[in-house]
């Protein structure tokens, strides 16, 4: 008997093949956004924020209304309008959203997350402008969220006082958009500063000293120079995109604006600069 013993060839199973992931803006742009939300300090600042634009508008709404009835009106509060009451909290909420921009970015070099950020993303840049746009639109998300509601009761409060606005009336609607778009570039030049900085209280420090300390310093300055200078500083430039007035020595919204966008993109290249020529 003849036995006819076939062979076979056995072939190796192939293995899985695993998909191939690309660094794309979106997807860079998708993490950013989830470590910003997955942080209990950012709910907790945001918080705060929305809470200092709102809480801080009503108390000065209704300590103006309580002026008007008494008959003893602060000069501080006599020319105010529901536009400026409404906003008055807006001091107090860019540095709320200004101290967490910082944290979005020092926050990583302090922990030594960084590394595994631009392990994932080696290009960088995309890295900073996610960061920047990812928080800068939620800055303004917030910002003019806050400005609205203050305003809405607000203008409740002083009702049938000189003070009394409305939707209707001209500049509130550009004046309340231009608040928020304000704190939102606040939060983007917090950012860059982190970035640039790469150290939590360095960044506060100097976000605090532009925005606040500074001006105070140029008014120390001979008058000739101070009007000269102080419209041109960030929080001075800042202020005058949400003036619903201006005077001779302030600048024109659009111009305040284009000043303003100056500084956020001056401190975002020096991040960039140093992103791009420093080792993390």
């Amino acid at each position: 008997m003849t036995t006819l013993t076939a062979t076979s060839t056995d072939t190796p199973p192939a293995a899985p093949s695993r998909p191939a992931y690309r660094v794309t803006g979106r997807r860079v742009l998708a993490s950013e956004w989830a470590k910003l939300w997955s942080l209990r300090s950012t709910w907790i600042t945001l918080g705060l924020g929305l809470l200092f634009l709102i809480a801080f508008g009503l108390i000065a709404s209704s300590r103006y209304k309580s002026g008007i009835g008494s008959g003893h009106m602060d000069r501080d509060f006599a020319r105010s309008t529901a536009v400026s009451l409404s906003l008055f909290g807006t001091n107090f909420a860019q540095l709320a959203l200004g101290v967490l921009g910082v944290l979005v970015t020092a926050g990583e070099y302090s922990t030594g997350m960084i590394r595994s950020t631009l392990a994932a993303v080696p290009r960088r840049l995309p890295v900073l402008w996610s960061k920047a746009a990812v928080f800068g639109l939620v800055a303004l998300a917030i910002g003019t969220l806050g400005v609205f509601v203050a305003f809405l009761f607000g203008s409740r409060i002083v009702s049938g006082t000189p003070a009394a606005m409305d939707f209707s009336h001209a500049g509130v609607v550009r004046s309340l958009l231009g608040a928020g778009l304000y704190l939102g570039l606040v939060g983007v030049i917090g950012t860059a500063l982190g970035a640039l900085l790469r150290s939590v209280a360095g960044g506060i420090s100097v976000l605090v000293a532009t925005l606040m300390l500074i001006p105070g310093l140029v008014s120390l300055l001979p008058n000739s120079w101070r009007d000269d200078i102080s419209p041109y500083l960030p929080s001075n430039a800042g202020e005058s995109i949400f003036a619903l007035t201006r005077d001779a020595t302030s600048l024109a919204p659009g111009v305040g604006l284009l000043v303003f966008l100056g500084w956020t993109a001056l401190a975002l290249a020096g991040a960039a600069f140093r992103l791009l020529r420093s080792d993390v």
